[in-house]
């Protein structure tokens, strides 16, 4: 009998095809256990998922804390109009946390949306949760604590009163969000019966938008921080030589440009024009700059870029380019013009310069626990990106500590503890008043929290924006 001779073609076709099958599998599951680890709760949590209505059936939603275990959101039984038992959400601090931790009633916002999935499951008693399951009643879902301070939150609220602005404090080294406020608000406990008043209200009072990370303004003099950092990488060692005398307006060519109120600076060095924040000083310098590096320095500082935050928000918009016109170039030195930005990003910035130049992720969630109050998951802080390198934010902070000791920002002078930050009175409009910033971080020795205020129309900065910070410094540094 003939026998068939092996075919080496053949088995080595096998053999591959074989690798190629290993390969696939191993991918498969390299990626299944990324999955599991990195993007299930983002698709679980995804408000498109249907299966989360089958949570809802079975899980009474859990609640939403602050920092120190206070509820900012809960389900509490009730009766409709027929005495029917019925589950309401109810928010204990109305419009104090209405954008950050949100609603959950005509769709979701803030916290209640992106803990959705937390607050609907149940890590509670296993033998208990059976037994509900088996007599159909509902399990009670987990909590969720935040990194959010009562305190800080409430002397936010109250420092920016009835005005339309925003406050937003994180913690420097951890990433940690604080507080965020914005005005005018809006009570969560009515957000459905209010509904159509609050997306057809009066445009200028824009309730639902949260100004802190959705809100969009022209940076004024807190984006010199920008410019001056890229006068510095262009001139190493030598831009403290920069001198410029003020006579409170600015002329070159046609264009005239003035400093706030026309105030006369005199002559100043670099951190001088800086610390008191010379327009004309800043216009004059953004004159030399290179304009691709500016960009490049911008949207490295994440302008045109997304935001490593959770909560929606509007980008950060950085528009010049390197054959702009000379107007186009002094009104973007100074943080005019179309340069637009949130209040969230500014702190962005500010905190990296706290940390070295690291940028922590900022997080809202600290933790997640069962109905009685065992730990289910925590969260810890992780890097987001290197902003800049240490001596470039060393050399920041000097200029920031000035803007404080010597400059606009006198309102942050404390004989307890130096702080830091940048004023700025932004123009968005011909014949109204100019917006009010003030960024900043303290203490500089061992940052602890840093802080960015936009009170819209209100004029100074440093008048205006600069004790709201001062307040929640006060707070957090000195418990007052």
């Amino acid at each position: 009998m003939k026998k068939n001779k092996p075919n080496p073609g053949a088995n080595q076709s096998i053999r591959w095809f074989c690798a190629a099958v290993a390969v696939l599998f191993g991918a498969m599951a390299l990626y299944l256990a990324w999955f599991l680890v990195s993007d299930s709760e983002a698709v679980i949590n995804n408000p498109y998922n249907a299966r989360l209505s089958a949570f809802e059936e079975r899980v009474i939603r859990g609640s939403i804390l602050a920092d120190d275990g206070t509820v900012l959101a809960q389900t509490v039984l009730a009766s409709d109009s027929n005495g029917t038992p019925v589950e309401r959400r109810e928010y204990p601090y109305g419009e104090l946390f209405a954008h950050v931790v949100g609603y959950s009633t005509t769709g979701k916002t803030g916290i209640e949306s992106l803990a959705n999935f937390q607050l609907l499951r149940t890590h509670g008693n296993y033998l208990g949760n059976a037994m509900n399951e088996l007599a159909g009643e509902k399990n009670t879902g987990d909590s969720v604590v935040t990194t959010l301070n009562l305190k800080l939150q409430q002397i936010a609220s109250d420092a920016l009163g009835n005005r339309r602005g925003a406050v937003v404090a994180m913690e420097p080294k951890t990433g940690r969000i604080l507080c965020m406020v914005s005005k005018p608000a809006f009570d969560p406990n009515t957000a459905a019966e209010n509904w159509n008043d609050l997306i057809n209200g009066d445009s200028t009072e824009a309730r639902l938008l949260n100004r802190a990370t959705q809100g969009l303004y022209p940076p004024g003099s807190t984006f010199k921080i920008i410019t001056a950092l890229q006068y510095m990488r262009e001139h190493p060692g030598t831009y403290n030589e920069y001198r410029f005398d003020c006579s409170g307006i600015f002329s070159y060519e046609s264009y005239r440009l003035q400093c706030y109120h026309q105030n006369v600076h005199g002559d100043q060095n670099f951190t001088e024009a800086f610390a008191n924040s010379c327009n004309g000083a800043f216009a004059n310098l953004g004159l030399t700059l290179d304009l691709n590096g500016l960009r490049e320095l911008s949207e490295q500082l994440l302008f045109n870029r997304e935001l490593p935050i959770s909560l929606p928000y509007s980008k950060s918009s950085y528009q010049m380019n390197a054959d702009a016109g000379t107007w186009e170039i002094l009104q973007t030195s100074i943080g005019q013009g179309a340069t637009l930005m949130s209040p969230m990003h500014n702190l962005l910035i500010m905190s990296a310069i706290a940390n070295d130049g690291v940028l922590m992720t900022p997080y809202l969630i600290d933790r997640v626990e069962n109905s009685a109050g065992e730990l289910v998951r925590e969260y810890s802080p992780s890097v987001s990106s290197e902003l800049m390198v240490p001596n470039e934010a060393a050399a920041l902070k000097e200029l920031l500590i000035q803007v404080v000791n010597e400059g606009t920002g006198s309102a942050l002078r404390r004989d307890s503890y130096q702080a830091a930050g940048k004023t700025g009175s932004a123009e968005f409009e011909t014949g109204k008043e100019t917006h009010a910033w003030f960024v900043g971080y303290a203490p500089v020795e061992d940052p602890q929290i840093a802080v960015c205020v936009i009170v819209e129309e209100a004029g100074s900065g440093g008048a205006v924006a600069a004790p709201i910070v001062a307040s929640l410094f006060d707070a957090w540094i000195l418990g007052e």
